[in-house]
Formats: C-alpha cells, structure tokens, sequence
C-alpha cells in the first residue's frame, strides 16, 4: 500500500537513560505506559502541572494509518488546554453537518453545531499520526517529561505504595519504581494482562473494513452514512474527508467474512470502483475491526491506573474512543497532581475511576444502541429499521429514531464531587457537567473566549459587578459585567445567569457547585468535597 506521509517525521531513536546505569531500580512520581494519544495527554496534562512523568513506549515510532480521525468540539478544547488544539482545529479539516442516506436517496441531514459563538468547530478530522505528532512535539517541549521510546514493560509487581515494572530495551532489561503507574497501553494493554485483568461487555458479530484513500474529489466536507447503498447492498458504507486529499472509507463485511481476503488490494479495491464509479485513487491504508462495547470492571487499582483503550473499548462509530480517552487523561491529570502536592487525598484517584467509568458506561450504551440499529440481530429488527428509515425523510419523530453512530459529546457525572446544595439552573450549565464555552470582550472591545480564561486550578465564575465576592484561596475570580462583557448573550443564556450567580469550576472544566448568590461557606464546603475531602 503506498502511503502520503513522510515516515521519518515521525520515527524516533532509542536513547539509554541514567536509569538504566543506575544498579537498582530507580523511582518516579509518575509513570505512563504507551505514548498514543491518550499517554501523551495524560503526560502532558501533568508535565503542564509541574508533575515529572517517565513515558514508556514500546516501538520507536508513531503509528501508521489515520486510525482515529474525528475529535469532537469537547475534546478539542481538552487539546487546547494542553497546548495543541488550536494547531488541530487548523491542521484539521472542520464540519458539522452529517448526512443519511437509505439507498441512493438522503433521507436527512443534521447540524452538530447550529449556534454560532464557539471557539472550536463541532469536529474536526485529522489522521491520528499529526496529533500524534503535535503531542509528543509539546510533550519534549515541556522539559519534564522523558520520552523512552523501545522500552517495553514485561512484567509488573504491585505494592501498596506503587509499582515495579521490568522493561526491556535493545540495551537489556532494567526496572523502574513508580508511586503511580497510568497504564496507557491501547486495546492490546500488557500492563492490563500482567495484572490478569479483562473486560466485561460485548463483542458484536459484524465485521467493518476500514481503508485511507488518497484522491481529489470535490466534495464538501460533510460525514456521509449510507444504509445499504447500491454500491454495496445490504450493508452499510461511512465516508470521512480528512487533510491532503485523505478519504476515510468504512465497509461492513459482515461477521462471516475472512480478514485476510477482503484486506488484499484486488478485494478492496473492487468495493472502492463499485462506490466510486471511475473517479481516480490511491489506496492508503486498510484494516478490519469488530465491534466491541467493553470495559474493565474498576479503572483504578490501588496505585495503577487505566485509561483510554487500556480501560473501556467502543465501536468506532460516534467518535468515541479517542474524545473519551482524552477526556480521561483531563480528568485524571489535575486530580493526580494534587495529591502528589499534598493539597488532597489519594482517595482523590478513587473518583477518577467512579466518574470515568459513569462515563464509560455511557458510551457503552449509546455505541450499543447504535450497534444495534446499523446490524440489526434479526429480520423483524431489520425491517424496522428500513421502515424507520423510509419515513426519515418526512417525519421528525423517525429522524430521532434513526442511529449512524451518534457523535460523541461529554457525560455529565453524577459524582460525590459535586455540590448538593446547588441551586437549579436551567440549561446544560449543572454541577457534574463541563463548561460550556462562550464569546466575550473586554473594557476595550477586545474579543476573547470564557475557556482561555479559566486557569489550571480552581476558578469561580460570577455574574454581575455587584458583591464581588472574596472567593476561598487558590481559586481565581472570573467576574464577567464591565471588566468582561457579554454583548451577544451567549453566556447569559447557557449559564442562565443572573446578577450574583456563581459557579465553581474544577480544573478540568466541570461544574462542581453553582449558586443564585455567593456564600463564602457554601462555596469552601463544596469545594472541600470537589477536592477529595467530603462535606468536611
């Protein structure tokens, strides 16, 4: 297969580090395992905090293949806060609209993003190896963060305090002590089969191959999901555009179907004519995957944490691997660095795992549902479906019924961090959701964004000059009135605010209590239980 990009960009040599020279067993704070996307957030994310972090990676490059290529708009401002998302957003290509086809007929379209006032795009499509590359790039830049590629972990003894690993390398074996071990090792993890763990869930019975053509077709940049097209009948057929004329195609082949045969060129390149009808092509890149909707039990053991794919695996449909992952690494890393500082509890790294897995569950369910509905179990559920989907196109409650995947948005969690004395709020704004973003100005007319003012620790946010409120110490004061301005109302109508409302928000951009007026009490009790240290 040929492939667009310029592989030595992204290979890296092995280097022999003091650890290896040190004659025992050398310890660190922190130790991420496997150097994807969601280690080297969850790296960064710490790096950012002032946490040293060792990531270990077991080959000496970035990965071929586009692989994930969709990051939603959450995930994005995740990215952002890490240092690359606006590099992203622009490598990118952008969309928001999505279209269904049933047959050759589009039965109807949908607007991911309807309302203008956002500073990231509802999606954005890039081949997984220019994040990649934009992520391990920040990661060396950050200066604390010790990059090992070729060092690969094969065995694994817990204690109560940490965890030894026993890696090896193209110099030998060496071992490593960690207080804390962030198993970040994909679908394959070994950290996960050294502690003989496995998933709970469901693997489906269909098959999906999944190729990276390279042509210049002049087609707008819109997600395209056809049930049973005539190019490819009785199954269905997703197509993705992506940077340097890069398409994404996706075949289900059913259950029964051989890996092998159908990912020779000769095979993929007779689905890809019957679709494309002479427009010309290269062939990228091509795989086969199943679908699974699976988790491990507890993302949190003692000392060693999972996340990513290494905790939970969905279907690719939805975008939800990848966004989840990295919101994982968000919601870790602030937690984990506050109890490596002494300023909260380890049982802190317990909630992690609560919340994570709330949210686990509810891709599960939604890439359950979806699953369901694109490889119906039987004939009576296909022919709903088709039935669905012909009255799509005229009526609205079927257009609700209809499931190519639905787009991946962040859970809110129903977690004991949140405030229970809050008060209601309409809208989306709620303790246990993230923070919706919103366009302000300045004194001076100066455009600005509520997001790139939050800082990385604790903030409160209050509506209104007066009462300025005296916030408990180490969270930041966002008064948004006459200092910061909201001329569209943006911000008034997602956080129904009103004058004197507040809310506190964690570091990783939740709510965790919100309030019609400030109460220096309530505020430090909620704040106390966002922190790991109950009602207190």
């Amino acid at each position: 297969m040929t492939t667009g990009r310029d592989n030595a960009r992204f290979t890296f040599g092995y280097r022999r580090c003091a650890d290896q020279d040190a004659g025992q067993a050398v310890r660190h704070p922190v130790i991420v395992v496997g150097a994807g996307p969601v280690g080297l957030a969850t790296a960064i994310d710490l790096g950012r905090r002032g946490v040293p972090v060792v990531l270990l990676d077991d080959a000496d490059r970035i990965g071929e293949g586009s692989r994930g290529i969709c990051y939603s708009k959450r995930c994005l401002e995740i990215l952002d806060a890490l240092g690359v998302g606006q590099a992203v957003a622009e490598m990118g290509v952008r969309w928001q609209v999505g279209r269904v086809y049933f047959g050759d007929r589009e039965v109807y379209a949908f607007d991911l993003l309807p309302e203008p006032g956002h500073k990231m795009p509802a999606f954005v499509n890039l081949q997984q190896y220019y994040l990649e590359k934009l992520l391990v790039d920040r990661a060396e830049a950050l200066g604390n963060i010790d990059l090992r590629w070729r060092n690969q972990v094969v065995g694994l003894e817990r204690a109560a305090d940490g965890a030894t690993i026993d890696i090896e390398t193209p110099d030998g074996p060496y071992q490593l002590v960690a207080d804390w071990l962030i198993a970040a090792d994909g679908a394959r993890s070994a950290i996960r089969r050294l502690m003989g763990l496995d998933f709970i869930g469901e693997t489906f019975r269909d098959q999906f191959l999944i190729t990276d053509i390279r042509m210049a077709a002049e087609l707008p940049a819109e997600r395209r999901f056809w049930f049973e097209p005539p190019f490819h009948s009785g199954q269905s057929t997703l197509l993705h555009k992506q940077p340097d004329n890069v398409w994404r195609v996706d075949f289900q082949i059913g259950w029964d179907a051989d890996p092998e045969a159908e990912t020779k060129p000769d095979a993929v390149r007779a689905r890809l004519d019957r679709m494309l009808k002479g427009q010309a092509y290269e062939i990228e890149w091509v795989s086969v995957y199943t679908f699974q909707c699976r988790r491990l039990e507890r993302f949190v053991h003692d000392r060693v944490v999972f996340v990513g794919d290494a905790a939970h695996q969905v279907s690719p449909f939805g975008a939800r691997g990848g966004n989840s992952g990295i919101e994982d690494a968000h919601n870790l890393g602030w937690k984990l660095a506050m109890v490596l500082n002494g300023t909260a509890p380890a049982v802190l790294i317990e909630s992690y795992g609560s919340e994570r897995q709330q949210a686990a569950d509810d891709n599960i369910r939604h890439s359950t549902r979806s699953t369901d509905f694109l490889v119906p179990k039987s004939e009576g559920a296909r022919h709903l479906r088709n039935a669905v989907l012909d009255l799509a196109d005229a009526h609205d409650f079927a257009r609700r019924m209809v499931n190519s995947g639905r787009l991946h948005s962040a859970s809110a969690y129903a977690s004991r961090l949140s405030a229970a004395d809050s008060d209601d709020f309409a809208g989306a704004v709620r303790p246990g959701a993230p923070v919706l973003d919103a366009p302000l100005r300045d004194r001076a007319g100066q455009p600005l964004w509520l997001l790139d003012l939050l800082p990385d620790g604790f903030s409160l946010i209050h509506a209104g000059e007066e009462d300025r409120p005296d916030p408990p110490d180490g969270v930041t004061l966002i008064t948004i009135g006459e200092e910061l301005r909201d001329p569209g109302g943006h911000f008034t109508r997602r956080y129904d605010a009103t004058p004197g409302a507040c809310w506190l928000i964690r570091p990783d951009h939740y709510v965790a209590g919100c309030w019609r007026g400030f109460d220096r009490g309530v505020v430090e009790k909620a704040l106390r239980r966002a922190t790991g240290e109950g009602d207190g």
